[in-house]
C-alpha cells in the first residue's frame, strides 16, 4: 500500500466513526426515529412490552384525578361507532372522550384501544368544543336529545340563553372519524344579539411524537390552499399564531393521529394557535361576528375529524370535499408523487398476501425487475471498464506529472471504447428516492404500525427486537441505539459483504479494504431502523446475488483480472 492508498484509508476509518458516532445524533434530529418496540425477548422468545394504558401515568399540569372519577363526575352522551367508543361531556358540550378501536396501544391480545381525547382535569387533557361567543358560558349544562351518539342517529344538545335565545348544537357522526356539529342560534328576545360561531381543540401538553425535518407533527393547518407545516408549539410559546382563509382547517396532528377542525369550505374564517398557562395549547375557528334579529335563527356548520390518519380514508375525505388537503396531514414531503404510489402498491401487495413483511419482499422483487435491464446495462459497462483498465494504466503512467493531459486522454479513451464510467452509479442513484420514500411509507403510514413479519418480528416499523448482544434476551439489558444490533441488521451486513466480495477486486489495496469494511459499517447505520427497511435491503441483497450471478454468467470478463 502506498501513501496515498494509506491516506484514503485512514480518511475512511475516520469518516466510518464519524458516522458511527453522529449517526444517532442526525437520526433523532434529520429523521424521525423508528417506532418504539413493541415486542421484548426474554430467553429467545418475543413477548408484548406493556401497555401504556396499563402503567400508572404521571399527572400532566392541571390534572386533578384519574380519567375514570373525571369521567364519571358528569352527565355524558355515550358515543359508540365502528370506529370509536367515548363520550361527550354535557358540561360545556365538549367531546372529550374518545377511544380509537382500529388500533391498540400494543401488539398484545389485550391491549386497550389508543386513545385520543382526554378530559379536563384529567391526565393528557384533550377535546374539542364548539360554541358561540356572546353564547352560552363554556361549562354551561346542554340538554341531550338521546342518550346515545351512532351513525345515522345525531343527537341534539340544546341551553338557553339569558334574554331568551336557544342555542343547539346538532351532532352526527359517520362510521369512521368525521363529526358534523350544526350550530344554531335563535333569538327569542327582542333585541337583537351579536354572536360568533367558533370551535377549538385544545390538548393540555405536547405531543409524544417529535417533528423531524421531514415529518411534521404538532400544530398544522391548511389555509389559502397550501398546507402549513411551519407552526411549531415554541411559536405558539412565543406568540399565538393567526391567519385569515376562505377554505381549510387547523388542529393537532400527532404522527399517526389527527384531531382538526373543519368549517365550510366556501366560508371565509380566522385560524388561530395559542398558548396558555401550563403548557395548554389550542387551536381555534372563528367565522366572523353575526347580528341575529328578534325571531330570527342562524345556522353555521363545522366538521372535526378525530382519529388515526389512515390513508385511503384521508384521501376519501378530500376527495370528497370535506376539506381542502385533508391528505395533507401526512407529510409526504418532496417525493410525495412516489411515496404515496410505492404506498398503495405495497398496501396492495398486503392485501393480496396478508404479510407485509411478505408485501415488501415483493415490493422489492418488483424493483429489482423493474431495474433489471438498467443492471445489465450496468454490468456491462462494468466489463469493458475491466477490459481497458490496463489502458487507463499504461495512461497514467505516461502522464502523471500532467494531470490535465492525463483526463483528457482518459476521457478520449472511454469515448473511443464507449465506456460510461458513471453508468455503474445509476442503479444506486435510482434506488436513493425508493428507499427514502419505503422510509416514508413505514415511518408514516398507520397502516404499516404493528405490521408482523415472522417469528420473533411482531412489528415492521420497530427495530428488530432479537440481538446476540445480550444473547438473545437471556441478560437482562437492551443495548442502545447502533449497538442494539437486531438479526435482521447483521443479515445485512452478511449479505453485502457476500455481494461485494462477487465484485471484481478493486485495483488497489486501499479500496479493497474500504470496500471491505463498509457491510459493517451500514450493519451499525441500519441497526436503529425499523425492521421493515433492514428486511427490505436483506431481500434487495439476495436479489442483487442471484442477479450478479446471471450476469458473470452473461459478462465473463468482468471476472478476469486486468493484466
Amino acid at each position: 500500500m502506498n501513501n496515498d492508498d494509506r491516506r484514503n484509508f485512514i480518511a475512511f476509518l475516520v469518516l466510518a466513526a464519524v458516522i458511527l458516532i453522529g449517526w444517532q445524533w442526525a437520526q433523532h434530529r434529520l429523521f424521525p426515529p423508528a417506532n418504539p418496540p413493541a415486542t421484548k425477548i426474554v430467553n429467545g422468545k418475543a413477548q408484548p412490552v406493556d401497555s401504556p394504558a396499563a402503567a400508572p401515568t404521571a399527572a400532566t399540569p392541571g390534572a386533578t384525578g384519574n380519567r375514570t372519577a373525571v369521567l364519571a363526575a358528569t352527565q355524558r352522551v355515550r358515543i359508540e361507532t365502528p370506529a370509536l367508543r367515548g363520550s361527550i361531556n354535557l358540561k360545556g358540550a365538549r367531546l372529550d372522550d374518545l377511544l380509537l378501536l382500529r388500533h391498540h396501544e400494543t401488539v398484545a391480545a389485550n391491549a386497550p384501544p389508543v386513545r385520543l381525547f382526554s378530559p379536563a382535569g384529567a391526565p393528557q387533557a384533550y377535546f374539542a368544543q364548539a360554541g358561540w361567543r356572546g353564547g352560552p358560558a363554556p361549562d354551561a349544562v346542554w340538554r341531550a336529545s338521546a342518550p346515545v351518539l351512532a351513525p345515522g342517529r345525531p343527537v341534539t344538545l340544546e341551553t338557553d340563553g339569558a334574554a331568551g335565545q336557544r342555542f343547539r348544537l346538532e351532532i352526527a357522526v359517520d362510521g369512521d372519524y368525521l363529526f358534523t356539529i350544526r350550530q344554531t342560534v335563535t333569538n327569542g328576545g327582542t333585541t337583537p344579539i351579536a354572536v360568533t360561531p367558533y370551535a377549538l381543540v385544545n390538548r393540555l401538553d405536547p405531543l409524544a411524537d417529535k417533528t423531524g425535518w421531514n415529518i411534521h407533527v404538532g400544530p398544522m393547518s391548511v389555509h389559502d390552499g397550501a398546507a402549513d407545516y411551519g407552526q411549531k408549539f415554541k411559536d405558539i410559546d412565543a406568540a399565538p399564531q393567526q391567519f385569515a382563509s376562505t377554505g381549510g382547517w387547523l388542529g393537532f396532528t400527532d404522527k399517526y393521529w389527527l384531531a382538526a377542525l373543519i368549517p365550510d369550505q366556501a366560508q371565509r374564517f380566522q385560524g388561530e394557535f395559542r398558548a396558555g398557562a401550563g403548557k395548554d395549547y389550542q387551536g381555534d375557528i372563528a367565522l366572523g361576528e353575526r347580528r341575529v334579529g328578534p325571531g330570527q335563527s342562524l345556522t353555521t356548520t363545522i366538521k372535526l375529524f378525530a382519529g388515526a390518519k389512515e390513508t385511503r380514508l384521508l384521501d376519501r375525505y378530500t376527495d370528497a370535499g370535506v376539506a381542502q388537503k385533508l391528505d395533507y396531514a401526512l407529510d409526504w414531503g418532496w417525493f410525495r408523487l412516489v411515496e404515496k404510489p410505492i404506498f398503495y402498491y405495497l398496501d396492495w401487495l398486503f392485501r393480496m398476501v396478508g404479510n407485509f413483511g411478505v408485501a415488501i419482499v415483493l415490493l422489492t422483487v418488483t424493483i429489482r425487475l423493474l431495474m433489471f435491464p438498467i443492471a445489465q446495462r450496468q454490468f456491462a459497462s462494468m466489463a469493458k471498464m475491466r477490459v481497458i483498465q490496463p489502458k487507463m494504466k499504461a495512461l497514467q503512467e505516461r502522464h502523471a506529472d500532467d494531470k490535465e493531459r492525463m483526463q483528457r486522454e482518459v476521457m478520449q479513451l472511454y469515448k473511443t471504447e464507449k465506456v460510461n464510467p458513471l453508468a455503474g452509479c445509476l442503479p444506486t442513484f435510482l434506488q436513493i428516492p425508493i428507499f427514502y420514500a419505503l422510509y416514508k411509507v413505514l415511518m408514516l403510514t398507520i397502516e404499516m404500525r404493528h405490521q408482523p413479519f415472522a417469528g420473533w418480528i411482531r412489528d415492521l416499523s420497530a427495530p428488530d427486537p432479537l440481538t446476540p448482544i445480550n444473547l438473545f434476551g437471556v441478560l437482562p439489558f437492551d443495548p442502545p441505539g447502533v449497538l442494539h444490533l437486531g438479526v435482521l441488521a447483521i443479515l445485512l451486513g452478511i449479505t453485502m459483504w457476500l455481494q461485494f466480495r462477487m465484485n471484481p477486486s478493486a485495483p488497489d489495496p486501499a479500496t479493497q479494504q474500504v470496500m471491505g469494511l463498509m457491510p459493517w459499517v451500514m450493519m451499525f447505520i441500519f441497526a436503529p431502523l425499523a425492521a421493515g427497511l433492514q428486511l427490505y435491503y436483506v431481500a434487495s441483497n439476495l436479489i442483487s446475488i442471484g442477479q450478479q450471478r446471471l450476469l458473470y454468467a452473461q459478462n465473463p470478463a468482468l471476472k478476469v483480472q486486468p493484466t
